[in-house]
């Protein structure tokens, strides 16, 4: 895979303020990076340096190769941009908003006409084309700023709370939207406070804290890291004490818990699991050989706020 964002030692000074501190990441092209974290943990002056708005003050990044400090021109070119509070000019129709930044980015007149219509059609627009941008819901505004960002094509889309202030509608919409753009090869860096839709669309998520990067990695790694055993959920044919007998004994189980314990059906147990995959699928034969009816065996996966919330507690490592 090929590396379309990388970020070095990247640190930003505000005098006494430490907004960014050695921050280090690389990020894959046609990858979906969630970056979460608190307010005012540095996600947005990340965001802002690697669109060249702002200079960093040590440290070094590079977006589709080109130096966000040397080489500001093609990385703008390179990227799209939709900032946490984004400005639209509402005495204009949809079609003329979008004609206007396409014509920033020198986009011919010709090419402009077919190339809107794209972008409505992409971001569900094309009943509003005549509508004033004044008379769009939020929703509807934050999906033509969205529009606005790929009208040059970009090859990485860096979205600040592309989802902030929507209603649940709205954000399966947007949601929907960015799967779409996904599909489409772009590369899509976004941070986000809303967890669930982070791990619904992210392949890989960096969790920021006071300017410090405390843990990154793909979807399923981070869950891994959640807890230092694997969670079983193990479905037993009738009564599950003779399964719950032998699961005590296995040297490889810990903690098992049924469902007057829990939330879980009658039939069911749970119970951390400190082996391998190989190790788990030599239980399962095991129940097997000494007759123990089993007819349901999964790994739960860690909730993406739990790892949250651990990793900006200082106990991943």
């Amino acid at each position: 895979m090929t590396t379309i964002i990388e970020i070095q030692g990247l640190t930003k000074n505000y005098n006494s303020l430490t907004a960014l501190k050695d921050l280090h990441l690389s990020i894959e092209e046609g990858s979906v990076f969630g970056f979460i974290g608190p307010n005012g943990a540095g996600k947005t002056t990340t965001m802002r340096i690697l669109t060249t708005l702002l200079k960093p003050s040590a440290g070094q990044a590079w977006v589709a190769g080109h130096s966000v400090t040397k080489e500001p021109e093609k990385v703008r070119r390179a990227i799209g941009y939709m900032p946490d509070f984004f400005g639209v000019y509402e005495d204009m129709k949809v079609w003329e908003y979008l004609d206007f930044f396409a014509a920033c980015y020198g986009i011919p007149a010709v090419q402009r006409i077919s190339m809107i219509d794209d972008l409505l059609a992409l971001v569900d627009l094309q009943p509003k084309r005549d509508e004033y941008v004044e008379n769009l819901s939020r929703g509807m505004k934050q999906r033509l700023c969205l529009a606005r960002t790929l009208a040059h094509d970009p090859q990485v889309l860096i979205l600040d709370e592309p989802a902030s202030g929507l209603d649940p509608r709205a954000r399966i919409e947007m949601r929907e939207l960015l799967r779409e753009l996904k599909r489409m090869g772009k590369t899509i860096f976004f941070s986000s406070h809303i967890l669930s839709e982070v791990a619904d669309i992210c392949t890989s998520i960096g969790i920021i804290e006071a300017g410090e990067l405390v843990a990154s990695g793909d979807m399923a790694e981070m869950r891994r890291r959640l807890r230092a055993h694997r969670l079983i959920q193990i479905r037993a044919l009738g009564d599950p004490e003779p399964l719950r007998t032998y699961l005590t004994v296995h040297e490889q189980v810990h903690t098992i818990t049924g469902s007057d314990e829990a939330d879980l059906p009658p039939d069911t147990l749970r119970f951390d699991f400190s082996g391998s995959d190989a190790d788990l699928a030599g239980l399962l034969r095991d129940l097997i050989r000494h007759d123990i009816p089993v007819i349901g065996l999964h790994e739960e996966s860690g909730d993406l706020e739990e790892v949250f919330l651990h990793a900006t507690k200082g106990i991943l490592n």
